[in-house]
């Protein structure tokens, strides 16, 4: 026994040892991880934010190069009216502005005077960007009115274009910032926040960057949250229109929000997480391989290896995983922006992405046969009146059925209040006629039992039309002259 107690002391002595070494080596590794595990949040997180930041930054751009568009083609519409007066020119902007979906738009003549669907004002004063319009072949620019309703305004010159006798010099739209927001406004439950600023680091978008920043400007709320020199490089940024991210502290809290320009506006679009969302989601994973670790000190470093391989294969996942849900939710809101919420077909938006994506393929040579058929409910305006909108949106409803029962094998959009557009290819087309014969002799046995009414006119592609909206012309006179046989038979014309 006395012989054996230099041995068992020696024992104890070394199996402590061997396990305190054991132990502060698992510590050691826990500690290594815990650091590889933020170092790759901090990389999920640069990713995550910088697709955020540049897929709402695509979203303005694309907004404001539609908007420049459809002001071209509204421009050319109203030309091509030849309007003569006062009224007539208003229902050519009303027109343009529900065909083409164009908010608050108008026309500008040389004297400065603007022109909108229901009133004429002098904009000198109103709106100062007009001085410069003749130099410039786009401006954008923002300004306050109705309040403290910021307006973002779209504006392009137009030279060689009378209409009532005057020349006109430019037309403008004014989108609505709150309305530009909403569109953005698709993050996960609040947990990434974004707002748009100007140059000088104003809040434009009036929405919060988190808590810490809030509203206020951006600059001014990371004065002794970064370095100098980190605030002067971020500032730069801003004012030549680049990209960049920053971190900072608030507390025990690391914050990381990324910023990318949006083209030809002079903003920045900056989206923010903390990085405590993304360790949340990932920490109880973590915790579980780091008490395996403790409870089993005799792992070699082999293991520490594999779970550190575990570790970041997981890491991959929760990062695809997020991507994923981001594509998913795009793709709700891609499905919910192009569908009419009355009828269920769809909308007007929808009808515009189809008409682009014909464009090219009418400009390639790889579309020969295409038709559009326009529709025009008969009486709405009676049935508002006389019995109510509840009546109204029935008979918008009974006509959607009665357009879609017939043109089956086409495309159905509302693309106004009463207005509808088939595109009709393949067996549609082909069997346009037919369809067509058929759904006006139903018509007109509705007059006669009081039944809903739609007015149709049809055109087909012709070898010299480079667009679809010159088919759309032709189908809309179409319609138009439908309309009056249809009045001679005893329909309703409003």
């Amino acid at each position: 026994m006395i012989k054996n107690r230099p041995l068992a002391r020696t024992a104890i002595i070394g199996g402590i040892i061997v396990i305190a070494f054991m132990t502060a080596n698992t510590f050691w590794s826990v500690r290594q991880n815990s650091d590889a595990t933020n170092e790759a949040v901090s990389t999920v997180s640069s990713f995550y934010l910088e697709a955020m930041a540049e897929r709402r930054a695509r979203i303005i751009t694309n907004l404001i190069n539609n908007n420049f568009d459809q002001m071209k083609k509204a421009v050319d519409f109203i030309a091509d009216s030849n309007c003569g007066s006062l009224e007539e020119f208003r229902d050519g902007i009303g027109r343009v502005k529900s065909l083409l979906g164009l908010n608050r738009f108008a026309l500008v003549d040389e004297d400065d005077i603007v022109y909108t669907q229901y009133t004429t004002y002098t904009g000198g004063s109103r709106h100062t960007f007009l001085s410069d319009v003749s130099t410039h072949d786009r401006i954008i620019t923002t300004v306050s009115i109705y309040g403290s309703s910021k307006q973002l305004c779209l504006a392009i010159p137009i030279s060689g274009i009378s209409f009532m006798g005057k020349p006109f010099k430019a037309c403008f739209v004014q989108l609505d910032i709150k309305e530009i927001v909403e569109l953005l406004a698709f993050d996960d439950q609040g947990q990434t926040h974004f707002a748009l600023y100007v140059k000088n680091g104003g809040n434009l978008s009036g929405t919060e960057l988190g808590p810490e920043i809030g509203e206020q400007n951006i600059f001014e709320a990371l004065k002794g949250l970064v370095s100098e020199e980190v605030w002067n490089e971020n500032y730069s940024n801003f004012e030549n229109e680049k990209e960049g991210n920053i971190r900072f502290s608030m507390g025990d809290q690391e914050e990381t929000l990324c910023y990318v320009p949006i083209q030809g506006t002079g903003w920045e679009m900056a989206v923010l997480i903390r990085d405590s969302i993304i360790q949340d989601q990932i920490r109880d994973v973590s915790e579980r391989n780091f008490r395996t670790n403790r409870r089993q000190i005799g792992f070699t470093l082999v293991s520490v290896a594999a779970l550190a391989v575990v570790l970041i294969l997981q890491l991959k996942k929760l990062s695809k995983e997020k991507l994923e849900e981001e594509k998913e939710a795009s793709r709700a809101f891609q499905n919910m922006a192009n569908t009419d919420s009355m009828t269920g077909v769809r909308n007007k938006h929808a009808y515009l992405d189809n008409e682009a994506l014909i464009d090219s393929k009418i400009e390639s040579g790889e579309l020969k046969n295409v038709a559009v058929v326009l529709g025009d409910i008969n009486g709405l305006k009676h049935v508002n009146d006389t019995y109510g909108h509840a009546a109204g949106d029935q008979l918008i409803k009974d006509a959607c059925t009665l357009i879609c029962e017939h043109f089956k094998q086409g495309a159905v959009f509302r693309i106004g209040g009463d207005e509808f557009a088939v595109i009709l290819q393949g067996k549609g087309y082909e069997t346009m006629h037919d369809v067509m014969n058929e759904f006006n002799r139903t018509v007109e046995e509705n007059i006669k039992t009081g039944s809903v009414v739609v007015s149709i006119g049809y055109s087909v592609l012709e070898k010299d039309d480079h667009s679809l909206q010159e088919v759309f012309a032709r189908a809309d006179q179409m319609m138009y002259a439908r309309k009056s046989e249809l009045k001679a038979m005893g329909a309703k014309t409003r």
